[in-house]
């Protein structure tokens, strides 16, 4: 069994793992509201996906009253 003979530098650790980071996720322009969306994904504004309603988005909820 292949064990190290040495200890791997932090500097070679990282350039094993320089394809790890992370990115922003792609956003577009909705069609039906014109809001930033992801890709591929129903819009979280409007609840539209490929030009038909996927879900209908409820009224925001009313703080309660302050005593």
């Amino acid at each position: 069994m292949g064990v190290p003979k040495r200890r791997v530098s932090h500097a070679r650790q990282g350039d094993r793992r320089a394809h790890l980071a992370l990115d922003l996720p792609q956003l577009e322009e909705c069609p039906h509201c014109h809001q930033a969306k992801r890709s591929h994904r129903a819009c979280p504004n409007c609840g539209y996906y490929a030009g038909r309603p996927v879900f209908e988005i409820k009224a925001p909820k009313e703080d309660a009253p302050s005593t």
